[in-house]
């Protein structure tokens, strides 16, 4: 019977987040915690395997890698999107490809945390508690400051929606954004250059692709306020990495949230832990047991459907 392969399960949730005794007899899930990337050792574990599931963007599948997997019948990931993934190649060595729902909640959540952690000092003053100090920095208040947007799709409407709460003006700008979505969840709609030097906190909410790659580099970071903030909880390479260091160990701004990196995990030895004004998350944005229950319930309605015959939830049907 099929041997089910459960990919980069970092906290060891997927068995205890869906029931997979519902599955037919004999399908056997098979948990794996690690991030395996090597083309040939990836290809080595999955041999034997006529199922994955992979969760969205963690192991890259290429085509060199579905072409290697003969045995591979059913591939299936978080969410319906997964741009490490050559769904096209999966499906001409016929491998059926399907996906799972994407609640958005969570990663606006964690964008929030993110920026009002960043602003009033949270993980700096937990550490100074926790060295037995006290009061050593000054945080900055929220209310009153601009919110800049860059995208406004769901999550960014999200986003745009919450911040008067806070207190906050918001302004917006991506390639093909439209006075008429600003004027839908109360943002104006201002240029590239004019966000990133008015906004005190800008928040990234693009998809990363060819024409947000390297979207943000020392140009965009040199506009903005010495006293501003950047949060990027998209994709690591929208942001140049090399520049986002720059602005934050000259002083050019005051600091930053980060939870996505050009390679995940982060190496151990990366500059961005050392990096005293930036708070790091490690891509936590749609981790939370909600999102999990319904990524791998999901996954078990899945295999259940393709046992049956009946696949659903394709991807690229």
């Amino acid at each position: 019977m099929p041997k089910i392969a459960i990919l980069d399960d970092y906290a060891n949730a997927a068995l205890t987040s869906a029931d997979w005794s519902s599955l037919p007899g004999g399908f056997e899930p098979v948990v794996f915690t690690d991030n395996l990337v090597d083309h040939d050792a990836l290809v080595e574990r999955l041999a034997d395997f006529e199922i994955v599931c992979a969760m969205r963007e963690r192991t890259p599948f290429p085509g060199e890698v579905f072409r290697r997997l003969p045995n591979l019948k059913l591939f299936i990931t978080s969410g319906m999107r997964n741009k490490a993934v050559d769904f096209a190649a999966a499906r001409e060595m016929g491998v059926m490809t399907c996906g799972t729902d994407s609640p958005g909640s969570s990663t606006v959540e964690l964008t929030w945390a993110l920026v009002l952690g960043t602003m009033r000092n949270v993980a700096f003053d937990y550490l100074t508690m926790r060295q037995g100090g006290w009061q050593d920095r000054t945080g900055v208040a929220v209310s009153g400051k601009t919110l800049g947007l860059i995208g406004l799709g769901r999550l960014g409407g999200m986003m745009a929606e919450i911040a008067p709460k806070f207190g906050l003006d918001v302004i917006a700008w991506s390639q093909n954004l439209t006075t008429e979505r600003c004027a839908e969840v109360g943002a104006d709609l201002v240029t590239k250059e004019e966000l990133f030097r008015r906004a005190d906190i800008v928040s990234i909410h693009v998809i990363l692709g060819e024409r947000t790659r390297g979207l943000v580099t020392a140009a965009e970071l040199g506009l903005m306020k010495r006293s501003a903030i950047l949060v990027n909880t998209s994709r690591g390479p929208i942001v140049e990495q090399a520049a986002l260091i720059d602005a934050l160990t000259s002083g050019g701004i005051r600091a930053a949230a980060v939870d996505v990196y050009d390679q995940e995990p982060l190496p151990a030895d990366h500059p961005f832990r050392r990096i005293d004004n930036l708070l790091t998350t490690p891509h936590v944005g749609y981790v939370t047991e909600e999102s999990y229950r319904t990524f791998y319930s999901q996954m078990v309605e899945n295999i259940r459907a393709w046992a049956d015959g009946s696949p659903t939830r394709v991807i690229g049907a």
